[in-house]
């Protein structure tokens, strides 16, 4: 394909389809509930981490040239195996597909079942969808790919019109934010932690080849100039992603008056469309919500099987498919909020790691691409993030506590960052003496 002016606006699009997910839709609309008065704070951190950062992941991806596997193997070879097996379980069958089943049952399914035939609901619902899924992944089919361009699109008029009502006759004012969100500063940083809920960080690393390659098709094949095409596309799916999570946030906080503080963010959007369409709403909501997560789950398990099929040859890609759909199944019918909380102390473990690597992708050169530097750099954030991830879990580490909660930024899980800094100058003072 030749060259063209506009190709980044249509890579611009395909970005924005990779990354908007119904999923994802669940969690500004949580955190506005959370944040109320302190709302645009909290919408200003989570577009940090559910927005930029994401983006940042894809544009690393394009800089450098590489795989995920690839860019990680430059801190060690058992190190980038380690790091593309957790991502893609983490954005697999750990967490994310099953969440799409259990976003699906809240939204569509939740509403109009009795309280006492609820788990009886969850069991049906997300065996059928499961079923599904297992089949078409194993199965190559336009379907998928057909039922995706439409979903989208409509999942997004539906959005537009509820949002627009939002705005013109809101549920309620904003109330008082509970205990987390309730200064600016802790709303910020509290939605900051919150936006490693949308899971697109790790994503940007696996679909940043799906873009790149795209790039390339239309004659742009250096990296400097693949990176600046990401980069101005990248712009039009941040701008679209902005404005649906910044009006999700104040969706949220609005509702709190009419609906109360909810379990999570998928009956705050039932509820919502229930208040402005009533049950045709919820129906229309719903309908979208199952075939668009259906169309992600369906990818989601396509693409882990046939990595871990590249990774043990022994294994079938359909053999895979079917381990990760009978494990999705398992952990989705513990419900949402518990996938949701189980999630975070991965997350807390695995965003520090895949931002020390995009910030040392972008530095590489300043450095010489040393490997000393991505050693150093990512044993010294590994231990924060671990540690982090065990706090949360409220495993003691003894005399580390008090030490831990000393550091600047540890009340915001943000220690990371001073220890990343630390490991890159030790890795360059080795690199140096080394030398």
């Amino acid at each position: 394909m030749k060259k063209s002016s506009n190709e980044f606006i249509v890579i611009g699009l395909m970005l924005f389809a990779l990354f908007f997910g119904a999923g994802n839709l669940i969690f500004p609309a949580f955190m506005g509930q959370c944040s109320g008065w302190n709302t645009s704070y909290a919408t200003i951190g989570f577009l940090i981490t559910g927005v930029t950062i994401p983006f940042a992941s894809v544009l690393a991806i394009c800089y450098s040239g590489l795989n995920l596997k690839e860019l990680a193997s430059r801190v060690h070879p058992i190190y980038g195996v380690f790091f593309s097996c957790a991502l893609y379980l983490t954005i697999g069958p750990f967490f994310a597909i099953p969440r799409t089943s259990a976003v699906s049952f809240e939204i569509a399914i939740s509403p109009f079942v009795n309280e006492g035939n609820k788990d009886i609901a969850l069991y049906a619902f997300v065996f059928i969808f499961f079923a599904i899924t297992w089949w078409l992944a194993i199965t190559p089919s336009k379907l998928v790919s057909r039922i995706g361009k439409c979903m989208t699109p409509l999942l997004l008029i539906f959005l537009a019109i509820m949002l627009g009502s939002a705005f013109v006759f809101p549920m309620g004012g904003e109330v008082a934010p509970v205990e987390a969100y309730d200064t600016p500063m802790k709303a910020f940083s509290s939605a900051l932690v919150e936006g490693y809920n949308t899971m697109d960080c790790l994503a940007g690393l696996v679909f940043g080849v799906i873009v790149m390659e795209a790039i390339r098709e239309y004659g742009l094949t250096s990296n400097t100039e693949a990176t600046k095409t990401a980069l101005r596309s990248g712009l039009v799916s941040t701008v679209f992603m902005a404005i649906i999570y910044a009006s999700l946030c104040y969706l949220g906080a609005s509702s709190v008056s009419v609906l109360g503080h909810l379990d999570n963010g998928a009956p705050v959007l039932a509820g919502s469309a229930h208040f402005y369409f009533g049950n045709s709403g919820t129906m229309i909501l719903g309908a979208t919500v199952i075939l668009a997560c259906l169309t992600t789950s369906i990818g989601l398990t396509a693409s882990c099987a046939a990595f871990f099929h590249t990774l043990v040859p022994k294994f079938s890609h359909k053999m895979w498919a079917s381990f990760f759909v009978i494990l999705s199944f398992c952990i989705a019918l513990f419900g949402l909020s518990a996938i949701i909380k189980g999630a975070i102390p991965v997350l807390l473990f695995l965003y520090p790691l895949s931002i020390a690597l995009i910030i040392l992708t972008f530095t590489h050169s300043w450095f010489g691409g040393g490997r000393k530097v991505y050693i150093a750099a990512t044993f010294f954030t590994f231990l924060p993030a671990l540690y982090d991830a065990l706090k949360f879990l409220k495993i003691s580490m003894g005399a580390l506590d008090p030490f831990m909660a000393s550091l600047p930024l540890a009340s915001y899980s943000l220690s990371w960052l001073l220890f990343f800094v630390g490991g890159t100058i030790i890795g360059l003072v080795w690199k140096a003496v080394a030398k």
